[in-house]
């Protein structure tokens, strides 16, 4: 049965109205929640407002870094340090290192370091907790929290405006019918709907289609971020500790960069970034980070004095990053509602923080929603939301830094050294701007024009398998429900993508989703693609890397997906 069908057989669906909807409940979405309540509380007002979240529960999903600058919570919440704010650890030191091949490195002097490599005054978190207090700040001033719920299709009203989303059906079998446990979806509509679903987003995705949002904008561009969270010996940690590396194992030309944050507890966090906009198909991001771990510089802090690792990993998340900067954004607003944090693209990759970005720009849709509803609006655009970005400390900040990601396409030097020209001779006011004209998935090579990449095989103590790391991920999805990764045509991944690119879609996801196996069908050395959805870590790096644009990522049953914890 079609979606269609399953609803004309036992629709129609539950609607709930409320005045205001948000997908999404990480920290855009709960921050433009808290901001409508606190405004109507002020005023003695009661505006309605639902927070859906696919995740399990707030904060399941969500993965950063994270170091945060708090200027924006204490804008939202001013007293969050009265209120048991999990935001303990303060930066005491910044390090940037320059690796190379041969096991050496060269640590940058602070004096040397551009104004946005200054981390004085922020915090080292973990931004899934961060999330967890506040979806109880928003509970506690009436917000409605929907857990275990995916928004999987939006609504529009007969004029084209959107009227709010439905969820996905429940107890759907893998052939698409209905099973003894189905549970039809449900409809919630709002006078406005705000979508916070972070890095591309599968709706937002959608509206910026529709709506041809993108229109005026460099094409976005992205980058993945794979992070394990471990405990080390107290002899090699640092509380406070910020390490940024650059160079190996990253070439000239392949932007990408690591990070080793010292969290309380002796706990750090450590992960990989790397643009998808890289050229080489065999190229594994996952390899990449393990790989980096063993550099000398870096190994250190998981050995004793004897080089034997005496560190424990706890868990490991991979997601993907809106990384195209103020150049990409697009517009964010459309009749009946808008884009905020991540969906939208405001992470500053300079500062290598976006958290900030997404408080504060969920505040100002959160604004503007409350002031329409207010005035009894509902489904035209909230042109107050993108006006109060313009003015915001926020815009300033991300154009000061627009040209940081494109300066990079000129290689590791070259961007390292412009950058460093417009932060301290030109201080962040560049009469010039670098455009980008093509997006990541156009920019591997055919495998022929490409050298195969070697990469060590796992230890088991420092450096991991895929599918181990899955595990400590907490992942699962309902096993018996339609594969939420899906492709246009069955027959792109093998005639395309495995004859020209060498299959990369086995290497660019790090959960181990897809692999090339026998098609014993066929016979022969044929091959098929198998994807392995239930290891999917919602990552969303297959929709945007997929080099012909085949695999389309859509919602799983809710609560499906990671649950991550401390992260």
């Amino acid at each position: 049965m079609t979606p269609e069908e399953i609803i004309q057989q036992y629709g129609p669906r539950e609607a709930m109205e409320y005045d205001v909807v948000i997908v999404g409940a990480g920290p855009a979405g709960l921050s433009a929640a808290i901001r409508i309540k606190q405004l109507a509380a002020e005023k003695g007002q009661d505006v309605s407002v639902v927070v859906l979240e696919k995740g399990s529960e707030p904060g399941a999903h969500i993965l950063s870094g994270a170091v945060m600058d708090p200027k924006a919570l204490t804008e939202l919440i001013p007293d969050w340090k009265e209120k048991g704010a999990p935001l303990h650890q303060l930066v005491t030191d910044d390090a940037y290192v320059f690796l190379n091949e041969n096991g050496g490195g060269a640590r940058v002097p602070n004096l040397l370091l551009p104004p946005f490599a200054d981390n004085h005054g922020n915090y080292i978190v973990s931004l899934g907790n961060v999330v967890r207090w506040l979806a109880a700040q928003a509970e506690e001033l009436g917000v409605e929290i929907f857990p275990g719920f995916a928004a999987a299709e939006v609504l529009y009203n007969e004029d084209g405006s959107v009227k709010g989303v439905a969820t996905g059906n429940m107890g759907v079998g893998k052939d698409g019918q209905p099973t003894e446990n189905f549970q039809l979806g449900m409809e919630l509509h709002g006078k406005y709907t705000i979508f916070a679903e972070g890095s591309r987003g599968h709706l937002g995705r959608r509206l910026i289609e529709r709506f041809k949002l993108d229109a005026n904008s460099d094409p976005q561009s992205y980058a993945i971020g794979i992070k394990e969270l471990w405990e080390i010996d107290p002899s090699r940690h640092t509380p406070g500790l910020v390490m940024h590396t650059a160079g190996w194992p990253m070439d000239e030309h392949t932007y990408g960069g690591a990070f080793l944050y010292h969290a309380e507890n002796n706990q750090v966090y450590c992960g990989y970034v790397i643009g998808l906009n890289y050229k080489n198909p065999y190229m594994s991001p996952f390899e990449e980070f393990q790989r980096w771990k063993t550099h000398p510089r870096v190994k250190w802090y998981f050995t004793d004095d004897a080089g034997n690792v005496n560190a424990k990993r706890v868990s490991y998340g991979a997601r993907a990053i809106t990384a195209g900067g103020v150049l990409a954004l697009p517009k964010t607003i459309f009749p009946g509602g808008a884009l905020v944090g991540c969906e939208a693209g405001y992470l500053n990759v300079s500062r290598i923080k976006g958290s900030h970005a997404a408080i504060k720009t969920g505040a100002l849709a959160g604004e503007a929603a409350y002031d329409a509803v207010a005035a009894g609006r509902q489904h035209d655009e909230l042109t107050a939301y993108p006006e109060a970005f313009e003015h915001s400390w926020l815009a300033a900040e991300l154009n000061k830094d627009r040209n940081f990601k494109n300066w990079f396409k000129k290689g590791l030097t070259a961007g390292t050294l412009m950058n460093g020209f417009e932060q301290y001779v030109l201080r962040g006011h560049a009469p010039w701007t670098l455009h980008r004209h093509e997006p990541d998935h156009v920019q591997l090579k055919p495998a022929a024009e490409c050298q195969p990449i070697a990469y060590p095989r796992p230890d088991g103590k420092l450096t991991f398998d895929r599918l181990s790391s899955v595990f400590i991920s907490n992942t699962n999805h309902e096993e018996n429900q339609p594969a939420h990764l899906t492709l246009k045509d069955p027959a792109v991944p093998v005639n395309i993508n495995l004859a020209k690119f060498a299959g990369p879609e086995g290497r660019y996801c790090p959960a181990g989703v897809y692999e090339f196996v026998p098609d014993e069908s066929k016979g022969g050395n044929a091959q098929r693609l198998q994807i392995n959805a239930q290891n999917c870590v919602h990552c969303k790096t297959c929709d945007i890397k997929d080099p012909t644009q085949n695999i389309v990522w859509v919602t799983p049953e809710g609560g499906g997906g990671p649950n991550y914890s401390g992260m």
